[in-house]
């Protein structure tokens, strides 16, 4: 036969699957005549795609599609094929069930193969009805599996590694099949060289795996929820009334006051459960969950190991896996689902007031993923009071600015203090009143108000972890997560790779196969390099902010030398401004850097199950980050201006840099401008644009390169995609680690140096505002729908909040005793101050310097700058004066301020911890109305199994009772009575009881 021809053969009817189909054909579709007439438990399901090709007698056309792309076939022509037949992608709803249109899809691998270019004008879709999948073994083909083609010994032979992965995936797909899922294959889409294999649990393995699981699912039973009497259900009803506008539209929101019994799932009581739709007891979370089990479970053996499905993704055979959206969330005739219900109440910046439709997140997501939404939600909510307390705050301090002696004095043109230069040769001598604004400035945060807040945020953090578990109680009750633990996770596949590569050297050397395991031995180079890793990056951090030091002292020197009095008198700004973009910067920079490097030492250590890698990265994570964010700004509270030495006898860096001094109002204003171009920088930056811009541009990215792949094909262009094919295309999902991380960071802003920035809770409040809905519209619409985890807490993260909330009891003491001049303005007050009042603050906070003590090479270029002879000049210290007998020593007036200090750090610190622990003790973990609903159900469920029970007891005494009466009454039947009236013979008979 030629090359250019089309070979038909024949077969008849009656054979349409013999030997043919399997030797002869390689798997191309037979296509019976009378399509309608096609047994239904045939092996391979016909494609009815082609379901109108014209038949002239009962048999088989075979097309030899060989010869197709080289005849020139119009590809347009090719739609007269199934112009006349139903879209069969209509009837699965688009890759949201099987081909047949009734088996849910409940999840989605995704490989990658090598595909000949004659295969892509025919479809390669067929399906497999339940029994033959059930009985489909590792050597015969998937349903829909992609045809071999008869291209002789022109078609290119796949290489050893394609092969390796090939024989794993038939075989793993082989134990699936083997343990009750039902798969098809689909490689005929519009991503070439993308092969998908959809699977489907039916009833009898979710039931088995529920009950493996331990998952509470609703009984039939229902009670009634406890509801408030009297003057609370009155003021409920008004809350409900006035917060109705703000209440998302989901009826998975609304308050209930009825709940159904739940219990942990058991084929043997299936009675007891509500199984009315059994469609929908279990629903696609739950199904997606079960799955997910079974694929980490069952393992392929090839090779002489064992791989799961997380060795099979590590390992390149299979490219991903994940379970499917429930349907498109926009455009025309969609149809409703949990999905598109979530972008219209949730993932939406319109409805940025509302409440999040927790329940419906869960329900989608699962626990942990609404867990974290929940923690955001009620985080966001707190911060609402500490926002209007921190605002109050500053409009105090804005009210009482031109009240506050200190700062008139240092603005009062009067008093004519003249103060020592700030570098050495280039500066000269200045007015003290040049610096009025940062001296006004500083009020704003540094006034008495401030302390009044930094007790208050204590007591809130405090609160607001309490509140938090108490929420935490309410949501596990209401999605009868109570009594629920968590399991033993599988091993990794890194973990099993390792295990495997010890093993196998331990069988080389001494032909042992023991069941080994990763020992301490094992891990300690990673341990080293994990230690030593960690070091050099927080030394690299310090580094980097001395660098940042260095760079604050050098500028402030060059521009002392500017010759205009407007550069001079904006130097400590400018230096401030730049230095802390710097930093910003920097942070950014490395925070990525951190992320990746915390990550890999993570892997080096080869963690054995995915919670203890994800324990262990969040650990590293946290404590670079933390050091990288917050190190600049340590650095400018407690230690800037401490080191300085005194005007005669100052302290060089490298010989040549003098240390920078705090301005004459104090370091506070500094710390202020430092921590909210920080955190600001980092929320508008970091959190919002990377997260929006980022998945944008990478989507951006994968859509060009698919475009670029995506064939000419005008049928295949313009079909709609399948949801397996949409969802490929997202982002794969990667954790909540990135989500927490940057909202405990945040939290660390507020609450650990919130006394020099009352304003940080109102700024994150703002921030999360939006946070929760970019969050919410990433999840819906830009990643693949995440496996849904159990879990009935935030894990390792509360205790992360709990420590930042206990430090920021101490750095705020800190902050408020060292940084601020709250203390000394104390001491003055109450040992020093001549009338009862701050007049004289000022000067008694300075201390008197002898210009002609000046080192040789260091005096001002310019003494007459001012127009005057400077004899004495003035710095920021408590030191004896030059006409002292032990001159510049250090006076008495600081050691009291010294003492006065550490002892209120000591009180503030052990008053706060103990009000924090009082509000701990005196707020209950477990709302009081939650306990007693557990223990209702309880007793409930108690009566159902004891009514359960005596029904059982009753049934058999009532068997037993109807046994012993016809036992009687065939005793006392006669033997002539026992004929009936046909003749046959009338008999007693004990039946046995089935209980």
């Amino acid at each position: 036969m030629e090359k250019d021809e089309i070979h038909l053969r024949r077969l008849p009817a009656a054979a349409p699957w013999g030997p043919h189909a399997d030797s002869e054909f390689h798997g191309v579709d037979f296509l019976p005549e009378d399509l309608s007439e096609a047994p239904e438990e045939t092996g391979m399901r016909v494609n009815k795609k082609y379901s109108c090709l014209p038949a002239e007698e009962k048999g088989i056309h075979i097309i030899n599609i060989r010869a197709i792309e080289d005849i020139g076939y119009d590809q347009h022509e090719s739609t007269l094929l199934n112009s006349l037949s139903k879209n069969p992608d209509a009837d699965c709803k688009y890759g949201l069930y099987f081909r047949d249109g009734k088996r849910k899809v409940d999840y989605i691998l995704v490989y990658h193969y090598k595909k000949s270019s004659a295969g892509k004008t025919l479809a390669r879709r067929a399906q497999q009805n339940d029994a033959s999948v059930r009985s489909t073994k590792q050597d015969q083909p998937l349903p829909g599996k992609g045809v071999q083609l008869e291209m002789g010994d022109s078609e290119p032979h796949l290489d050893y590694h394609e092969d390796d992965k090939r024989f794993r995936r038939e075989e793993y797909e082989g134990n699936l099949v083997e343990a009750g899922l039902e798969l098809e294959r689909d490689e005929d889409t519009k991503i070439h060289g993308i092969g998908f294999v959809k699977i489907h649990a039916p009833w009898n393995v979710l039931c088995r795996e529920a009950e493996f699981l331990k998952l509470k699912m609703p009984t039939k039973k229902m009670y009634q929820i406890n509801q408030t009497h009297g003057l609370l259900k009155k003021i409920n009803s008004v809350i409900q009334k006035i917060t109705e506008p703000i209440q998302p539209k989901v009826a998975e929101h609304k308050p209930q006051t009825v709940k159904r019994l739940s219990y942990p799932f058991s084929r043997e009581k299936q009675h007891l459960f509500d199984l009315s739709d059994k469609d929908s007891f279990f629903d696609s979370k739950t199904r997606s969950t079960i799955v997910y089990e079974i694929l980490k479970r069952t393992t392929c053996t090839k090779a002489k190991y064992s791989m799961g499905i997380t060795s099979l993704l590590a390992n390149g055979v299979y490219s991903a896996a994940y379970p499917l959206h429930d349907g498109d969330y926009e455009g025309e005739n969609v149809e409703p689902n949990d999905r598109k219900l979530l972008c219209e109440e949730w993932a939406s910046y319109g409805v940025f007031y509302k409440y999040q439709p927790i329940d419906l997140v869960r329900k989608y997501f699962g626990e942990k993923i609404g867990l974290y939404f929940a923690w955001l939600g009620v985080y966001t909510q707190m911060l609402i009071p500490a926002s209007i307390v921190g605002i109050i705050v500053f409009l105090y301090g804005c009210a009482t600015v031109d009240e506050n002696i200190p700062s008139m004095e240092m603005c009062d043109q009067r008093n004519n203090i003249t103060m020592c230069p700030l570098c050495d040769k280039t500066c000269s001598y200045w007015k003290m009143s040049s610096a009025c604004a940062t001296a006004r400035a500083s009020h704003l945060f540094d006034n008495p108000a401030t302390v009044f807040f930094s007790v208050f945020m204590a007591l809130w953090a405090a609160t607001f972890m309490e509140h938090w578990k108490r929420k935490q109680m309410r949501l596990n009750y209401r999605w009868d997560l109570t009594g629920f633990e968590e399991e033993e996770d599988h091993p990794r596949a890194e973990y099993e790779a390792k295990v495997l590569e010890k093993s196998l050297r331990k069988e080389h050397k001494h032909k042992e196969t023991d069941k080994e395991k990763l020992t301490w031995k094992d891990r300690f180079p990673a341990y080293l390099t994990n230690f030593v890793g960690i070091i050099f990056m927080v030394g690299l951090t310090f580094a980097i902010v001395f660098g940042v030091i260095i760079y604050r002292i050098s500028t402030a020197a060059a521009l002392a030398i500017s010759s205009t009095p407007s550069g001079r008198s904006s130097v400590r700004v400018t230096v401030t401004a730049t230095a802390v973009i710097i930093n910003l910067v920097v942070i950014i920079i490395l925070d990525e850097v951190y992320g990746c490097i915390a990550r890999w030492l993570t892997q080096i250590e080869v963690p054995k199950t995915d919670k203890n890698f994800e324990e262990r990265l969040i650990f590293k994570a946290f404590l670079l980050k933390f050091v990288n964010a917050y190190t600049p700004i340590f650095y400018v509270a407690f230690f800037k201006g401490r080191f300085v030495g005194r005007p005669g006898d100052y302290v060089y860096i490298f010989h040549s840099f003098r240390m920078e001094e705090c301005a004459p109002g104090g370091c506070l204003m500094e710390l202020c401008i430092q921590l909210s171009i920080i955190m600001l920088g980092k929320q508008l930056i970091q959190n919002n644009l990377f997260e929006i811009g980022i998945p944008k541009m990478k989507k951006f990215i994968r859509y060009l390169k698919l475009k670029r792949r995506r064939s000419l094909d005008h049928e295949e262009h313009m079909k709609k995609k399948q949801r397996y094919e949409v969802d490929y295309n997202l982002e794969p999902f990667a954790g909540l680690t990135p989500e927490y991380m940057e909202m405990i960071i945040q939290f660390g802003f507020v609450t650990l140096f919130v006394a020099s920035f009352p304003l940080a809770p109102l700024f994150a409040l703002l921030n999360n505002i939006i946070e929760i809905r970019l969050d919410a519209k990433k999840f819906v619409t830009e990643l693949r729908r995440p496996v849904a985890v159990r879990a009935k807490d935030i894990g390792i993260w509360y205790n992360i909040l709990r420590g930042i909330g206990k430090l920021a009891v101490i750095i705020n003491a800190f902050v408020i005793s060292f940084t601020s001049d709250f203390i000394p303005r104390l001491v003055y007050l109450y040992m020093y101050s001549e009338n009862g009042t701050m007049h004289g603050f000022v000067n008694h906070t300075l201390s008197s310097f002898n210009v002609s003590d000046f080192q040789a090479g260091t005096a001002p270029n310019d003494p007459l700058d001012l127009g005057y002879e400077v004899q004495i000049c003035r710095y920021k210290d408590y030191r004896e004066p030059p006409w002292s007998e032990n001159k510049y020593d250090i006076s008495k007036d600081f050691w009291a301020v010294l003492a006065a200090r550490l002892a209120f750090v000591i009180v503030f610190q052990n008053l706060v911890m103990f009000m924090s622990e009082f509000v701990d003790w005196i707020i209950p973990d477990i709302p009081k109305d939650i306990s007693q609903q557990i223990h209702k159900e309880k007793v409930l469920m108690v009566e159902v199994f004891m009514r359960e029970e005596q029904g059982k007891l009753q049934m058999l005494e009532t068997w037993k009772e109807k046994d012993k009466t016809k036992g009687e009454n065939c005793n006392n039947h006669s033997p002539r009575l026992s004929r009936s009236r046909s003749g046959s013979l009338s008999s007693c008979h004990s039946y046995p009881l089935d209980v």
